[in-house]
């Protein structure tokens, strides 16, 4: 690694392109792709970076090798700590692997197996610990101290940043009139470094943070208040309690806004990206789409940088979104019907329902626990259709032929 520069100024343009000399070649540069159809959606021009192409599946790749490569022998023969859920610790353990280092793990006790395993699968020592990151967080600074290991920062450290933001050189590069970009925020090392490169080619262009609703540690912090976050959010890449101090100053320099995003759009940009762009997006991964859907006025007409930063997302918990997404635009909807209770009544309903050409994918008969009179009977449908007008005829042709029909409620 080239000669830090002066410690008043670590991050620089001219850093992150040394970061970018060193990382050609030992990771994945990955597309910057126009989508025509989110840009048809949203009224902007949307450019996608596909982070979540990378080996270990994220941005992570980045900042974690330009850090262990900036190690002297004597730090790289004693080892490395990092606290992680899970991107970060992935990252760190396999180009540590790579780079023959010796990696210590610390993960909260309460990590997903799968996580767990893949992060020992590159051959890392993982340490469970404590109930939070931060606990995890504490215990590997413990170990650091204990064990004259070099602590390998998510993302308060300048190597890292430097590293990350070599994603926003290459986007420029890519599409060089850019005139937004929209970037994830979890402890900001990621956006600082992207700010950093891209403003340093392009002075004027926008940066947009995105923090979950759920967690809006940076947007809190920079605002002077008290921070005070949920307990669990889908994009737990960026759920951090704590945003970092290097990171803290250059998003509040470089960044125009940060905009928060509910649980119902990550949903909705998890799936859009899935049906759109044939790709697996994390919850953090999304939020940078999710916030352009949310506010789309604000990007009206303007070329926009979308980062799906990272594609670690558990199987599922894509199923599960896949499913409330079709409920959502009623591609999957549930029927209360009422009809007589004798023999071939369900079966005239089910044949006017074939006869509108939607799919009955499950059946539930109610006798027993309703109001109705005696000799009627409720059924509960779960069908298949094309979409909010589809479903909308079929409920009105069984109401047309006597049997009334009310659509149960679906995800807002």
């Amino acid at each position: 690694m080239p000669p830090r520069p002066e410690s008043d100024d670590p991050i620089t343009l001219g850093r992150i392109r040394e970061a970018a000399s060193l990382l050609r070649g030992e990771i994945v540069e990955t597309p910057t792709l126009h989508s025509r159809t989110l840009s048809k959606i949203t009224g902007a021009e949307v450019f996608l970076k596909f982070e979540n192409l990378q080996f270990t599946g994220s941005f992570k790749d980045r900042g974690a090798l330009v850090k262990l490569r900036s190690l002297d022998p004597e730090a790289r023969e004693r080892g490395v700590v990092a606290a992680s859920r899970g991107n970060h610790a992935q990252a760190v353990a396999y180009h540590a692997q790579r780079l023959s280092i010796p990696a210590t793990i610390v993960m909260p006790r309460r990590t997903p197996n799968i996580k767990v395993e893949r992060t020992a699968h590159f051959g890392a020592r993982v340490v469970l610990h404590g109930a939070t990151l931060e606990e995890a967080a504490a215990h590997a600074t413990s170990l650091a101290e204990e064990q004259g290991l070099t602590i390998v920062h998510p993302y308060d450290d300048a190597d890292v940043i430097c590293g990350q933001g070599t994603v926003g050189l290459e986007m420029l590069e890519r599409v060089p009139d850019l005139e937004a970009l929209i970037v994830p925020i979890g402890g900001g090392g990621l956006i600082s470094g992207i700010a950093v490169a891209a403003q340093g080619l392009k002075p004027d262009l926008a940066v947009f943070g995105v923090e979950s609703a759920r967690f809006p540690s940076m947007r809190q912090a920079l605002a002077g208040q008290t921070v005070e976050c949920g307990t669990a959010t889908l994009a737990d890449g960026i759920a951090v309690k704590q945003p970092g101090h290097l990171t803290r100053a250059i998003v509040r320099e470089r960044v125009r806004d940060i905009l928060v995003v509910e649980e119902q759009a990550l949903e909705q940009a998890i799936g859009l990206l899935i049906e759109i762009e044939k790709t697996i997006a994390e919850g953090a991964g999304a939020a940078s789409l999710a916030a352009l859907l949310s506010d789309p006025e604000r990007f009206a007409g303007q070329r926009v940088g979308i980062l799906i930063s990272g594609g670690n997302i558990d199987p599922i918990v894509i199923a599960r979104v896949i499913e409330r997404d079709l409920a959502r635009t009623s591609r999957l909807v549930r029927l209360r019907i009422v009809l007589p209770d004798y023999p071939s009544a369900l079966a005239a309903v089910t044949e006017l329902i074939a006869e509108e050409e939607a799919n009955i994918v499950e059946v539930w008969h109610q006798r027993t626990f309703t109001r109705l009179a005696l000799e009627s009977a409720e059924v509960d449908l779960m069908l298949e259709t094309r979409g909010h007008d589809h479903a909308r005829r079929v409920c009105e042709r069984l109401g047309a032929k006597g049997y009334p029909t009310r659509m149960l409620d679906t995800p807002d």
